[in-house]
């Protein structure tokens, strides 16, 4: 008979069938580890993580915001025109003027005589310049001209007192010309990524019924003083810039519902930041913020949203800053209570007996 039959145990002297048992082991957890990191890859946390190296940190988001916040994150020039391009799909498409491609250097000759035109679509050319002939479109409400190298915009566009949207993101423009601020039906203006922006035209102040400003991905050091003179102005994005405080006349922004003020080194915000009663959203970096008033994290009326710039970490890892970041805020909450108490005795007590101890966790 068979040894294996009868249940003898038979030595095995070969090692390399256990090697390559164990070997063969190695190789299917690494095929495991490769097919989780796949799947994590492609979660909507990953994506954040991987274009952005952030990990957002707000227990008030519901998934659906979370997606939203996610969207516009990760927005691209293609994704937003889309999106503005089904706004204007019930428009008449005669009054609509729409040229794309790298291969165009120009306008067409024609352009100049179609006065008419209430909207002009003009993405991703080599078209460095609007003609000046621009002035004469009186009607024009719509001038999305993103992706296109313009290194300037006509003084002439001050004509176009019809105009309700003007975005110019990712061009490559210098400066912004004052007479923008004659467009007085002017409502949303976008120039994200516009060359080496820095400043704004006081001008721009006039814009009394803007709505939406985009001025992200630039080089402003503080929000301009016209910004703060936009009395309608409900959502404002300057993230990606080179902020590092707030002005305290803030609270000029009366109807400001949405404020992006994410990759920006922001120490702290101030208390005038709680006279914005129809503040809805705030984004903001909270790597250098060490100072936010309480009533902008208690309240139940504003998503406070805080984002953690870090490389790629594992789940586990980034779950525990997020409570470690939590748990910083309670810690401050619970010093201040003290500290508060500690003022209100010294009514009460002889000015030799009074000691306040102090302590800091750093």
């Amino acid at each position: 008979m068979k040894a294996e039959r009868i249940g003898i145990d038979i030595p095995v002297y070969d090692l390399s069938l256990i090697r390559d048992l164990w070997e063969g082991r190695v190789r299917k957890q690494k095929q495991r580890q490769k097919k989780e990191e796949e799947r994590i890859s492609k979660s909507a946390l990953a994506k954040v993580n991987q274009q952005w190296q952030y990990r957002i940190a707000c227990r008030k988001l519901k998934s659906a915001e979370v997606a939203a916040l996610q969207c516009y994150l990760d927005r691209s020039c293609d994704q937003h025109l889309h999106a503005q391009h089904n706004d204007t799909e019930t428009e008449d498409k005669k009054f609509i003027f729409k040229l794309n491609g790298d291969k165009w250097m120009k306008l067409p000759e024609d352009l100049q005589f179609m006065t008419y035109l209430r909207e002009w679509h003009i993405h991703g050319t080599k078209i460095c310049k609007i003609p000046t002939y621009i002035e004469a479109f009186v009607d024009l409400r719509v001038l999305d001209v993103p992706k296109n190298g313009l290194t300037k915009l006509p003084v002439e566009i001050g004509k176009l007192i019809n105009l309700r949207e003007l975005n110019v993101n990712y061009n490559k423009l210098l400066s912004i010309p004052a007479e923008l601020g004659e467009c007085e039906n002017l409502e949303r203006l976008e120039m994200t990524a516009c060359g080496n922006l820095s400043e704004l035209p006081f001008e721009l102040s006039n814009l009394k019924k803007l709505k939406h400003l985009d001025m992200a991905e630039n080089q402003f050091a503080s929000i301009p003083i016209c910004v703060l003179r936009m009395e309608s102005l409900k959502c404002l994005d300057i993230s990606s810039n080179r902020l590092k405080d707030l002005p305290e006349d803030i609270d000029r922004l009366e109807a400001l519902e949405t404020l992006f003020l994410h990759k920006n080194k922001v120490r702290y915000v101030p208390m005038t930041m709680t006279n914005l009663i129809h503040l809805k959203m705030l984004v903001i970096s909270a790597d250098e913020l060490y100072s936010i008033p309480s009533q902008i994290v208690d309240s139940p009326d504003i998503k406070l949203i805080r984002l953690y710039e870090n490389p790629i970490n594992g789940p586990d890892e980034d779950m525990n800053t997020i409570m470690d970041a939590e748990a910083q805020d309670e810690y401050e909450k619970e010093f201040m209570k003290t500290y508060i108490e500690t003022l209100q005795d010294r009514d009460t007590q002889p000015m030799y007996t009074t000691k306040v101890s102090l302590s800091c966790l750093l």
